[in-house]
């Protein structure tokens, strides 16, 4: 039987990718055979992401392209982009993400927008223009970045704009699936609990936010670095060729209790 998760020929877009998770979905990717493009708002890390993962993959191609998410001609650009450099656009991963942790009745109206707008309308217009040249090929992988927290909310920790953006990830993730399913389009989502980061560090992984989340969750600790490639590559692999519309909680237990 083939390796159902060999990406190789695969050409891949990791959006979000100048830091944290995103540089291991990117890793991996590149690990697993794919060549990847990396999108980010600071290009200075993204190059050098870019550079140590060509490193480590020579045989891989892996280039750094500036683009803001909320930026719909920027999408554009960098979609045209890839394709001008691949040829193909095989595989998806929005994960471009920011939190904000203050209660509501202090957030100020500038703040929501910004990680809506991050974080969920990213989300759309990234698959929006990738979706078309899927759609002409009649073959492709999206995989979004929801959270724990678009499913679960906590009384302790004020992220009720994160909370709601990625509750529209994971609906976002099952209307379009059931769309472009007919088409050879999957499109599903992961949904990690606590995971360190540069946009976790300081807001989901204080002392008293990390007290709290090891008493409550069944595993009581966080996921550690590289326990959600195997969800990523699950749904950008032709191993999930029936599975669309799904979101996989990674997450230590915590939505069950």
């Amino acid at each position: 039987m083939n390796n159902l998760f060999d990406l190789t020929g695969k050409t891949a877009i990791v959006a979000g990718a100048s830091s944290g998770i995103g540089v291991q979905f990117a890793e991996m990717l590149a690990d697993q055979g794919a060549d990847v493009a990396i999108l980010a708002r600071r290009y200075d890390k993204l190059a050098a992401v870019a550079q140590e993962i060509g490193a480590k993959y020579p045989e891989r191609r892996i280039i750094p392209i500036e683009c803001d998410v909320r930026k719909e001609e920027q999408i554009i650009a960098a979609v045209q982009k890839v394709i001008a450099e691949f040829g193909k656009i095989d595989i998806l991963l929005n994960n471009a993400g920011v939190v904000d942790s203050v209660p509501i009745e202090a957030l100020e109206e500038e703040a929501w927008d910004r990680v809506l707008d991050t974080d969920l309308k990213g989300v759309f217009l990234m698959s929006k223009h990738v979706i078309r040249h899927m759609k002409e090929r009649k073959y492709g992988r999206i995989v979004n970045t929801a959270s724990m927290l678009g499913l679960t909310a906590s009384a302790s920790i004020p992220t009720h704009s994160y909370n709601a953006a990625k509750g529209g990830v994971i609906h976002l993730t099952r209307g379009v699936a059931a769309t472009y399913a007919k088409h050879g389009i999957t499109v599903n989502a992961i949904g990690p609990s606590l995971f360190k980061s540069e946009m976790t560090e300081n807001t989901l992984f204080t002392e008293q936010a990390l007290k709290m989340y090891n008493a409550v969750c069944p595993m009581g600790r966080p996921g550690n670095p590289g326990e959600l490639n195997g969800a990523v590559l699950y749904f950008a692999s032709d191993a999930s060729s029936y599975t669309t519309g799904q979101t996989l909680f990674v997450d230590g237990g915590w939505t069950v209790i």
